[in-house]
């Protein structure tokens, strides 16, 4: 009873103590196996002149063609001599299935150079295939998918070209006024003009010792911006009218969109870099309020302003309110923020058993169920912003292990970033992270993209048994990627709760069908859909090992959403 009271007056669920678990996940990188051959250039190799060489790209998982499985974008970057040749462009693979992924973007018309970073997806025009947003220090450009395999670049068609040369950041899409199309919502970061920035030479910027290139700091913040789908293929911004443009300019990088206070509205967090994180509640009359430092998801539980990179939602003590997990720079811990419900958070990194590994840095991140019993795991990749760390001959330097905790269900997480497997603990300079089931086997892979080096694909192993269920929903009256829509499984007295999301980790795009691991349950008891139209789903008594798609019921009326069911 006192182990229980004392999570209790810790703010976490007060439940039975649970032993600790054995953790049977190992992950091994396939990518060259699979067709991940070409390397993700980004910046100089032993130094940089710039922050723009830093920041590094994101990667995708999405079904492009909508054959089933997880085809793979990785954005690509460049140098400042620009000396390769060929240059280095963005890459689609197509999933064949067993056969591997094979590289088909000069088909599918996405080949872009230039210093690439974010990317999000959904589909934006409801023609029923994923649509691609990608960021640039230059231009950022969506990509409509037309169905054939292919893509085109209508940017301009969309209202989304801009005059003058700015650097996208995190990007997601998002319904926030719930009329059945996606808008736009993306962050800069720095309002970056190389002729205005000292070089390393001249000293101005210095880290341990070290010439390094100068910012963020006492360089020109940027502002973030909302676009309104107007329905015909154009987006208008409405970042003054919605409240968002409002918010004091920042370094933003991450984005997150998810309904932090379940009133069925999509809110917006924003990691910031060296400067208090934003939360964008949405007002739900078209408009939103930032209020990150009053509901504690700002700065770190002692006021501490902190250097935020990737953000990820869950809720990892089960109690029906999504969490935010961030990533933060080094010397510094991330944050585990639990939500409370009302609007409120409080911090619970260092008592959830986060705070042994504050010597890395942070980027991409999920929070995912890595062994299908039913809690959520925690994993980021880490790599320096500055390769000159290398000279210091630290035990961490510029290329970093990733970070695995699993979750005990206990409100603790357990460091098991050894029992991985060597891909885990193997040094990368990593970036961008999306999570998803490329091989449609139940279980959760990441894929990683480096900075001037291969990509990871990262194969799950699980010796655990547990069972678990997928679901692909497709909106009707809701938008056609139901974005935004919440899920919620419930088995014997276990209840999980997701949504489908665009955009989050670090520059990057998750899987949009929903995972759940149930353990030993072999039926699912009761699966509820919550679309962002307001129409709300029950189906009860499903069979797990499945992947399910429901197809929203298109009228007003009270009939049946579809439902069907894949064996794998």
């Amino acid at each position: 009873m006192a182990l229980i009271a004392a999570y209790a007056c810790a703010g976490l669920s007060a439940q039975a103590p649970v032993t600790p678990k054995p953790f049977l996940v190992t992950y091994d990188d396939v990518a060259g196996d699979m067709g991940l051959t070409s390397p993700t250039i980004y910046g100089g190799q032993t130094g940089n002149e710039y922050i723009l060489e830093t920041t590094g790209s994101g990667a995708a998982f999405l079904d492009y063609d909508q054959d089933g499985l997880l085809d793979i974008f990785l954005v690509n970057g460049t140098t400042l001599d620009g000396g390769q040749d060929p240059a280095p462009t963005n890459r689609l693979l197509r999933n064949n299935g067993g056969l591997g992924f094979r590289d088909v973007t000069l088909r599918a018309g996405l080949a872009r150079s230039g210093w690439g970073q974010g990317v999000c997806a959904g589909d934006f025009d409801n023609n029923g295939f994923e649509d691609l947003f990608v960021t640039y220090w230059g231009q950022n450009v969506l990509y409509r998918n037309n169905g054939d395999g292919t893509f085109t670049d209508v940017t301009r068609r969309a209202g989304l070209e801009v005059e003058e040369q700015s650097w996208g950041s995190g990007c997601a899409f998002l319904d926030f006024d719930r009329d059945g199309l996606l808008d736009l919502f993306h962050t800069n970061y720095i309002d970056f003009d190389p002729k205005k920035v000292p070089s390393p030479v001249a000293g101005n910027c210095v880290y341990k010792g070290l010439k390094i290139a100068c910012g963020p700091k006492g360089l020109p913040k940027a502002g973030r911006t909302l676009f309104r789908n107007q329905g015909d293929g154009r987006f208008v911004d409405v970042s003054d009218p919605a409240g968002i443009g409002q918010a004091p300019l920042s370094y933003g990088l991450g984005v997150l969109t998810a309904d932090f206070d379940a009133d069925g509205w999509i809110d917006i967090y924003v990691a910031n870099d060296g400067e208090p994180s934003h939360l964008f509640w949405n007002g739900a009359d078209g408009t939103f309020s930032e209020a990150g430092l009053i509901a504690g998801v700002a700065t770190s539980h002692d006021g501490r302003t902190q250097s935020g990179m990737g953000v990820a939602a869950g809720d990892f003590d089960r109690d029906g309110h999504l969490d935010i997990f961030k990533t933060n720079f080094s010397d510094d811990l991330p944050n585990l923020y639990r939500n409370l419900g009302d609007r409120f958070f409080d911090e619970a990194t260092t008592r959830a058993g986060l705070g042994v590994n504050s010597r890395m840095l942070g980027w991409g991140c999920g929070l995912f169920d890595a062994d299908n019993d039913g809690w959520v795991e925690i994993l980021y990749v880490s790599g320096h912003v500055y390769p000159e760390v290398d000279r210091l001959k630290t035990p961490v330097g510029y290329r970093q292990p990733k970070v695995l905790y699993h979750n005990l269900g206990n409100g603790r997480f357990e460091d098991v970033s050894r029992l991985g497997g060597e891909s885990i603990v193997r040094s990368l300079a990593a970036r961008g992270a999306a999570f998803g089931d490329f091989d449609n086997d139940g279980d959760i892979d990441i894929l990683v993209n480096p900075i001037n080096d291969l990509p990871q694909l990262l194969r799950c192993n699980s010796a655990s048994g547990n069972h678990w269920t997928m679901i692909k929903l497709r909106g009707s009256r809701s938008n056609r990627s139901a974005i935004g829509a919440r899920v919620i499984c419930v088995t014997g007295g276990d209840r999980q709760v997701r949504e489908v999301r665009s955009g989050g980790s670090y520059y990057s795009q998750n899987d949009l069908r929903v995972h759940f691991g149930v353990g030993a349950a072999t039926v699912v008891d009761l699966l509820e859909i919550q679309w962002p139209s307001g129409r709300t789903d029950r189906f009860t008594d499903l069979a797990v090992d499945r992947i399910l798609t429901v197809e929203e019921h298109s009228g007003s009326g009270a009939g049946t959403s579809k439902l069907r069911s894949a064996k794998q």
